[in-house]
């Protein structure tokens, strides 16, 4: 397959796009998700025990749900960027180690492993995620009364 010089810059921006929202998680600068999504955005993080909703929802649950967790990483790879256009879809694997509080056991590290399947748009500002919902490969000691994303 041969890419257009456009094509490729567009699949860099959208993968660019994609590791912002990862840094934006991992340290819980929620505000910032306004520059990640479309104003419209559908988010789905209920396969891993998340919520779903619009993206002022999305970030009222994320600002409750995330102070649990000492620490968190998001390990992305496999992106699979379909650009046309003005619009694009992705399907980009994440592996995601959290560190939790647990008096029983000490500082456990609970892990999902997911896909995040996308819709984006170029607008104005750049490409923003307009869709993004969760695909669960598995999950492993996570807390259940803690939602995830």
């Amino acid at each position: 397959m041969t890419l257009s010089l456009q094509e490729i810059s567009d699949r860099f921006e959208i993968q660019d796009l994609i590791v912002e929202y990862c840094d934006v998680i991992d340290k819980c600068d929620i505000d910032r998700l306004d520059d990640i999504f479309t104003a419209d955005a559908f988010i789905d993080y209920s396969a891993v025990g998340g919520e779903k909703g619009d993206l002022e929802s999305i970030k009222a649950f994320l600002k409750a749900a995330l102070p649990i967790f000492k620490n968190t990483q998001h390990l992305i790879s496999n992106f699979q960027i379909k650009v046309d256009g003005d619009g694009a879809t992705g399907r980009i694997m994440c592996f995601n180690p959290m560190e939790f509080d647990d008096e029983k056991t000490g500082n456990p590290i609970a892990c999902l492993g997911l896909w995040y399947v996308d819709e984006y748009v170029r607008k104005e500002q750049g490409w923003r995620i307009k869709s993004r919902v969760e695909e669960k490969s598995y999950q492993f000691n996570t807390p259940t009364t803690a939602g995830t994303d």
